[in-house]
């Protein structure tokens, strides 16, 4: 039931709907998720600077969407390659992560410094879900909290058909980078709540 909640009140908040109520929520519509993947041939390298995401210190909860057309390529090529023969982005519109922090104490953010935390949920790529646990850090930047994290993605695990012709250039495993850098939701009485209060 709380995860349901916290759904609900993310896609309000990212939709331009109501202000969000509690406290210690952090959200962005601008997180950066970036890969990386060596290749023989060419390294293949992308950039997604549309991603929305929230941080809920109050549950330890968190989640982000990316939409996979926001991922920007060095050729136009790829991003066609990328968009209609391997994410097919018009069949699977979006990767979504749902999860929360393990061990992490909000508290920490008080004192300066990226704090480590581990992080664990369901990531969706591609219509298909695996439930991750991945190593990440916190930090509270002014007022506002930057959470980064990278993490080894597998194609074969979500389903993603590399094309026989090209298979040996294209790395099976790609490095995914997500930061974000997420404002404070503002209260119903229109002010920020500090982290870990």
């Amino acid at each position: 039931m709380k995860r349901l909640f916290f759904l609900l009140s993310l896609l309000l908040v990212l939709h331009g709907g109501s202000v969000a109520l509690a406290q210690g929520r952090y959200l962005t519509k601008t997180g950066l998720v970036s890969f990386f993947s060596a290749s023989p041939i060419e390294d293949i390298e992308a950039r997604n600077q549309q991603v929305a995401a929230m941080l809920d210190f109050g549950t330890g909860q968190l989640a982000f969407s990316v939409p996979i057309k926001g991922f920007v390529f060095k050729h136009t090529l790829m991003q066609e390659h990328f968009n209609e023969n391997y994410l097919e982005s018009d069949k699977y519109p979006k990767a979504t992560f749902i999860g929360h922090f393990v061990g992490f104490d909000a508290s920490q953010l008080g004192t300066a410094g990226a704090h480590p935390a581990q992080v664990e949920g369901d990531l969706t790529l591609h219509g298909v879900t695996h439930h991750i646990r991945v190593p990440a850090t916190v930090e509270l930047r002014s007022d506002k909290v930057l959470a980064q994290a990278t993490f080894p993605v597998a194609s074969a695990d979500y389903n993603i058909e590399i094309p026989l012709l090209v298979r040996n250039n294209i790395a099976k495993i790609i490095s995914v980078r997500v930061d974000l850098l997420c404002s404070p939701v503002a209260t119903a009485l229109g002010t920020a709540p500090a982290a870990g209060r």
